[in-house]
Order: C-alpha cells, then sequence, then structure tokens
C-alpha cells in the first residue's frame, strides 16, 4: 500500500532546497565579489609592473650606449697597447666586462618582468571570465528559484540533474587549472631558473677563463654540465608528469617499473625497489592513471620531502582489489600536524576517494612514512 502523500514535509522540502540554493546564490555572488577585489588589485599590480618595465627598458638602453662606448675604447686600448699603462689596460677591460654584465642582468630583469606582466594580463582575463560566469549563475539561480517557489513538477529530477552536471562542471574546471598552475610553477621554479642560470654560468665561463685560466673554465665548464643535466631532467620530468604514454600503450606494471628506474638514475643516493606481487593485467584507464599518480606523488614526496635513502614499492592486483604500498627510510612527520605543504597529501586522499577506495599513512618523525592504498575495482 503507498503511503498517504505528507503535504507538510513537502512544504519543508521544499522551504529547505530554496534555502540550499539561495545560499548556493549568496555564495556564488561572494565569489563573484572576491573575483572583483582581485581583478582591481591584479589591475594596480599591473600598472606597477608596467612602469617597472619601462623603467628597466630606459635603463638598459643607457647601459647599452655606455657598453658600446666602453667597448669601443677597449679596441682602441687594445690597437695601441703601448701607449697605456697595464693599469689602463685593466681598468678598459674590467669596465667594458662590467658594464656587459649588468647590461644581461638588466635584460634578465626586463625579461622576467615582462613575463610577469604577461601572466598577470592572463590572470585578469581569467577573473573576467570568472566575473561573467558567476553573473551568468547568480542570474540561472534566480531563475531556479522562481521555478522552485511556483512548480514544484518534476523538481527534484530536474535539480539533481542540474547539481550534478554543475558539480562535474567544477570538478574539472578546478582541477585544470589546478594543474595549470602546478604546471606553470613548476616550469618557472625548475627549468626557467635553471636555464637563466645558464646564461649567467655561460658568461662566468667566458671571464674565468680569460682571468684565471683554462684549468679554472674547465671546472666552471663541469658544473654548467651539471646544471643543464639537471635542467633536462627537469623537463623530462614535467612532460612525464603530464601523461606517460608508456602507460596507454603497456599498462600500469611495466610503466611504474621502468618509471622508478628512470627516477632512480637520477637520484645516484637513493635506492628504489620495486616489486609486483599480484598479477600482471590491464585495469580501466582510470585506474591505471589514478594509480600510477598517487605512486608517483608517493615517492616525490619521499624524495623532495622525506630525503629517502631507500624506497620500496609494492603492488599487487587480484580479482577484486588493488593494493600498493610505499615505503620510505626518511625523516617522517607527524600526521596530525595540518602544513602548507601537504595539499600533495590531499590531492591523493582525493584520488582515492573518487575511486572509492582507502588510504593509510603512517609516520613517525625519525621513523619513515609508510603509505597504504587499497582500491576495489
Amino acid at each position: 500500500m503507498a503511503k498517504k502523500l505528507d503535504t507538510k514535509t513537502l512544504d519543508l522540502i521544499l522551504d529547505k532546497m530554496v534555502e540550499t540554493v539561495g545560499n548556493s546564490k549568496d555564495e556564488i555572488f561572494r565569489i563573484g565579489e572576491q573575483c572583483r577585489m582581485d581583478y582591481e588589485s591584479l589591475t594596480d599590480e599591473l600598472k606597477a609592473v608596467r612602469d617597472m618595465v619601462a623603467q628597466i627598458i630606459d635603463e638598459g638602453d643607457k647601459l647599452e650606449t655606455q657598453s658600446k662606448f666602453a667597448r669601443k675604447r677597449l679596441s682602441v686600448v687594445s690597437m695601441h697597447f703601448k701607449d697605456y699603462t697595464e693599469a689602463e689596460v685593466r681598468e678598459a677591460y674590467e669596465r667594458a666586462h662590467q658594464l656587459q654584465m649588468d647590461l644581461t642582468m638588466k635584460r634578465q630583469m626586463e625579461k622576467q618582468l615582462r613575463d610577469r606582466r604577461d601572466d598577470i594580463e592572463r590572470r585578469l582575463n581569467g577573473l573576467t571570465e570568472t566575473i561573467e560566469r558567476a553573473e551568468h549563475l547568480v542570474s540561472q539561480i534566480s531563475v531556479v528559484m522562481n521555478y522552485l517557489m511556483s512548480d514544484l513538477k518534476q523538481v527534484g529530477e530536474a535539480l539533481e540533474d542540474a547539481k550534478m552536471k554543475q558539480d562535474f562542471g567544477l570538478k574539472i574546471i578546478e582541477a585544470q587549472e589546478e594543474e595549470r598552475k602546478r604546471l606553470s610553477r613548476e616550469i618557472h621554479d625548475g627549468p626557467a631558473q635553471m636555464m637563466a642560470n645558464v646564461m649567467m654560468r655561460s658568461d662566468l665561463i667566458e671571464r674565468v677563463y680569460k682571468e684565471q685560466g683554462a684549468k679554472e673554465a674547465f671546472t666552471e665548464v663541469r658544473n654548467l654540465k651539471k646544471m643543464v643535466r639537471g635542467a633536462l631532467y627537469e623537463v623530462r620530468r614535467i612532460i612525464y608528469d603530464l601523461r606517460p604514454m608508456a602507460l596507454d600503450d603497456l599498462g600500469l606494471v611495466p610503466t611504474l617499473k621502468k618509471y622508478l628506474q628512470t627516477i632512480e638514475e637520477y637520484h645516484d643516493s637513493t635506492k628504489i625497489s620495486f616489486a609486483n606481487i599480484g598479477e600482471i593485467k590491464r585495469l580501466p584507464s582510470k585506474y591505471e592513471v589514478a594509480l600510477f599518480r598517487l605512486v608517483q606523488e608517493s615517492v616525490q614526496n619521499a624524495l623532495k620531502h622525506a630525503d629517502a635513502k631507500e624506497i620500496k614499492v609494492r603492488l599487487e592486483i587480484n580479482d577484486s582489489k588493488v593494493t600498493v604500498i610505499v615505503k620510505d627510510d626518511g625523516k617522517g612527520f607527524d600526521v596530525n600536524e595540518r602544513k602548507a605543504e601537504s595539499f600533495g597529501l590531499i590531492g591523493m586522499r582525493e584520488r582515492v576517494d573518487i575511486l572509492d577506495g582507502q588510504i593509510a599513512i603512517d609516520s613517525k618523525i625519525g621513523a619513515g612514512t609508510v603509505v597504504l592504498i587499497q582500491v576495489p575495482y
């Protein structure tokens, strides 16, 4: 027998729905207002950066003029070497070289400021889009509220479908923006900085060769090679982070094995071992990608934050679940202490939650860390 329809309960449900939608509308409005404040702040910063760019360009042009005169004088001194004292020759050389170094530094600062200016302009464009989307969403929610208060027919299905689509879209946008910010930050802090240092080192090598001889210059060349190798590793790592192609072609186990071997080669002081206990078989794509990222994040945490000398990765695939264990002998950490850099752990938990799995992290200061992940499929 069907239960009698309770109109009071329906009214309560409807009131709660209207309240929730109204709160969502207020939250989106606050997001839009915050974006407007950020837009104004970035606009002021953009103006300051543009002024600095203009100033740096002016200073660079002056330095370039001075450098040309200094090189010209150096050329004259070199041609009439006997007519000048040793101190005058040295002064002419050092001034020309110093001006050239100052000009190089000034141009590098100009490039960094230009990059910062372009980044701010891109962020302003993004904020403009966000503000427009927020206004559009507020308008749409107002329509939904009017609909809820005027007609209850089929509102349950419509609202649930709209909410699912909105949550899904927001998740995708959020993930994309976070990945872009992370990639931009890694390129800026890694290869970009290293290549800037390479430019500086190359100028330094020439100076060392002229002032201290070939032996010291070769030492600088070896240091430069190490720096270039580090930059190359960072570039390869970032490319690999985007999407390891072997994952689609070979599957999880071979890709993990190759990845860990490569990481070990670039970290001579750390031993990394991998063991597959269960079956070697293909999993659905979303499982392979997520599990690879989880192992990758765990290993990178052990290398970057724990200073581990030994890392062990164990993988077991059976008919009902996948188990991953990542153990290191690093310095460990207090799992109850919330830190700004713990966003990586938050991301790992979110990946596991999406797959309806479980993750446990056991760590003590000075006693290493163990990460246990279990995912049903």
